[in-house]
């Protein structure tokens, strides 16, 4: 097994690479090239990718968590793992000049590039800040909502990730967070593959083990709120309707 070390350098230095050269992951994603097409296809609509900079759509998501979290105004907002800060914004826009929208990621390129679209769309609700979903820069019992878009997959270890986001959270917070799971058993050189951990693969799990590792964090009415299939274009075939796309609501 390789270990977690690796793991997080690998999958840092390939999303650094996508910030600063461009592309997607189409694991992640509908396989659809277009980035706008593919960002409806997952649950965006069309104004909400015109309201928003266009260089924080990047194909990178699994969903639109923005769109079921019933954001309120005034709210304070956390994004794991916030890329070019499509989520960030379209939070931003929900809660007010009175919320805040915090957004959290690892990779330093993708931090530039997201306080460069910030600043392109003159937002002034938002703050974007270094760190990792396992040890979050963000001080306890302070966030109202966390949000997260196809990110607590690539982590090595998702209860830490998830203990972390209850720390943080206000009691009662919430979080509505769209990730990738599995249905079967994949084959042992995928789950071995550092390109698979890159495309959301390789460190997704079961369903059911992923709900029940929220609940071990310390959550309470854990709930499956949408399901979709994934894009098996382009897979291995021992793959084929074995990877799901699923948003989970939870509560402190």
């Amino acid at each position: 097994m390789k270990n977690a070390k690796e793991i997080k350098q690998f999958v840092k230095d390939h999303y650094a690479s996508i910030a600063s050269n461009g592309g997607s992951c189409c694991s992640c994603c509908s396989c659809n090239t277009d980035i706008a097409k593919q960002a409806q296809s997952i649950g965006y609509s069309e104004a909400e990718i015109r309201n928003i900079p266009e260089g924080s759509v990047m194909g990178l998501g699994c969903g639109n968590p923005t769109a079921l979290a019933e954001l309120k105004a005034g709210e304070t907002v956390l994004d794991l793992g916030s890329g070019g800060g499509v989520d960030v914004f379209l939070a931003a826009q929900k809660v007010g000049e009175n919320g805040v929208v915090i957004g959290v990621d690892m990779t330093s390129e993708m931090l530039e590039k997201a306080r460069g679209n910030a600043r392109l769309g003159n937002y002034k609700n938002v703050e974007f800040r270094s760190g990792e979903i396992e040890n979050l820069p963000v001080e306890d019992d302070s966030i109202d909502v966390v949000i997260s878009n196809c990110v607590v997959n690539l982590s090595p270890d998702k209860l830490a990730a998830y203990k972390e986001v209850f720390r943080v959270l206000k009691p009662d917070g919430r979080v509505l967070i769209s990730d990738i799971v599995t249905e079967g058993e994949l084959p042992d050189d995928i789950r071995q593959s550092f390109d698979a951990w890159t495309e959301c693969i390789a460190g997704a799990v079961e369903t059911q083990e992923y709900l029940d590792t929220i609940t071990k964090a310390g959550f309470r009415d854990v709930t499956v709120v949408a399901k979709h299939p994934f894009c098996d274009h382009g897979m291995d075939d021992r793959l084929a309707g074995k990877i799901v796309s699923i948003q989970i609501q939870a509560y402190k």
